[in-house]
């Protein structure tokens, strides 16, 4: 009885926190050979891959409304940071 139970908390321990793959396709990097999880990655690689690790970022684009441009500066694009920067040197 002893034995089981120590059996079943070890296994706990050891368990991971992943979900399953969704598909049978695996890791788009090279000699990876991971179940795919997302965006073409596995769960190592997409968490690398949010956080800016990769080569290839995640494209962030201009806050302004219906902006979808790449951000320049701060959270703006270049057309957007330029009338900002120069109202708060008038203003």
């Amino acid at each position: 009885m002893a034995e089981e139970a120590k059996t079943a908390s070890q296994t706990k321990k050891t368990a991971t926190k992943t979900t399953e793959a969704k598909g049978p396709k695996s890791c788009r990097i090279a000699k990876c050979k991971r179940p795919y999880r997302a965006k073409g990655y596995c769960n190592v690689h997409y968490r690398e891959w949010r956080h800016g690790k990769h080569p290839k970022r995640r494209y962030k684009i201009c806050t302004k409304e219906a902006c979808r441009k790449p951000r320049a500066k701060g959270s703006l694009c270049a057309e957007h940071a330029r009338p900002a920067a120069t109202e708060a040197a008038a203003g």
